[in-house]
């Protein structure tokens, strides 16, 4: 048996559940806000103040937006969370449960910012496709982790 028959099979885990993959893509809407605020805002400033040249700095760049955009995602889900149970607690779930989603995500946006712009830049035809890069990404892993599991993160 090869493994990717063994894995759906172990799994039981039917990828056809409307309830389902709308949950995720709520939760992944969450996320894209909150990854979204810290990545573009980090991007925006740069490319505004010229502090650092968006194409020749662009790895630097990207690595501050890709860490403000996790702590802005973070914190917005912790956030969220807190009012359903007690701070630590929504933290910990807020890490536990959508770091990969959240750094897939970022990754997704900031590669096609820079096959689209070739640099760290916002234009507005590089928006949207960030947007839904960022969405697409991590949809299937938060849908696989709701039929697995059973939670959400929101």
């Amino acid at each position: 048996m090869n493994t990717l028959n063994k894995i759906s099979t172990d799994q039981n885990i039917s990828w056809r559940c409307k309830h389902t993959w709308r949950t995720a893509s709520y939760n992944t809407l969450w996320c894209l806000l909150g990854c979204s605020i810290g990545d573009f805002g980090t991007i925006y400033f740069f490319q505004v103040t010229e502090y650092l040249n968006p194409v020749d700095h662009k790895w630097i760049i990207l690595s501050l937006a890709v860490m403000n955009g996790l702590i802005t995602s973070i914190t917005l889900e912790t956030y969220i969370l807190s009012r359903q149970m007690i701070l630590k607690e929504a933290f910990r779930v807020a890490i536990g449960m959508s770091l990969i989603s959240m750094i897939s995500m970022e990754a997704a946006m900031n590669i096609v910012d820079v096959i689209m712009t070739g640099g760290a830049m916002l234009t507005p035809e590089v928006i949207l496709p960030m947007l839904l890069a960022g969405f697409i990404t991590p949809l299937p892993y938060n849908y696989y982790r709701l039929k697995k599991y059973g939670k959400a993160c929101h």
